[in-house]
């Protein structure tokens, strides 16, 4: 008989951010009421299932997304450093066009190298660490399903690493919405499915996601 066990990778709802800096690893962020919606609508979408481990970052906004989850399972909020979100050398400055961070002259240097990445936490560290946690998450799970509140990187990251593509790429393609939930189910030890969802995707379309 092999076990069937499941590892919801989700990210975190909408943050407090009308500065729109990227907050990074910075704390003090915490979710917005869209972002506490997210959360509950999230929650009420995994009620049924078999959850028996909750698992999240330390920064307030994924301990914040995590909560109702692990409220409606009777199970605690673990904190785990290694699903925090990728380190990054843009932190706390205002990002986007016109007078954003990311297109001043000063940071050029910053951009040089895309696969590194150069502005930031190495692609493979990020990598290690979240796979570390979700193998982890999976056998305490065993048999049942664990849910992993993360970050938009480190969540992008290792699905690419898991399906077998270069791990640099443009931040603009990932498909990891506000309190959107990557799903992996393991047969034994083994991956056999990776999946996507977004159960708060009309909410988080509205959603602003600097920083995530």
């Amino acid at each position: 008989m092999t076990v069937r066990t499941t590892v919801h990778l989700m990210r975190h709802g909408e943050v407090f951010n009308p500065q729109g800096v990227l907050y990074g690893r910075l704390p003090g962020f915490h979710l917005s009421e869209l972002g506490i919606r997210m959360a509950e609508i999230v929650a009420r979408e995994l009620a049924t299932h078999d959850i028996t481990v909750v698992v999240a970052s330390p920064l307030e906004r994924a301990q914040e997304t995590a909560a109702p989850i692990a409220e409606s399972h009777g199970v605690p909020v673990d904190r785990d450093e290694r699903v925090i979100e990728a380190a990054n050398d843009f932190e706390g400055r205002p990002f986007g066009r016109g007078p954003g961070a990311l297109w001043r002259p000063a940071n050029l240097a910053l951009l040089r190298n895309p696969f590194a990445p150069s502005w930031g936490e190495p692609f493979g560290v990020v990598v290690a660490r979240m796979h570390a946690a979700v193998l982890d998450a999976r056998d305490r799970a065993r048999g049942h399903e664990a849910v992993i509140v993360s970050h938009q990187a480190p969540i992008w990251t290792l699905r690419r690493h898991l399906e077998g593509k270069p791990l640099w790429h443009n931040p603009r393609s990932r498909q990891c919405a506000l309190a959107s939930l990557t799903t992996l189910t393991f047969s034994d030890d083994v991956l056999v499915r990776l999946s996507y969802s977004e159960p708060a995707g009309e909410l988080a379309a509205h959603g602003k996601g600097v920083g995530a």
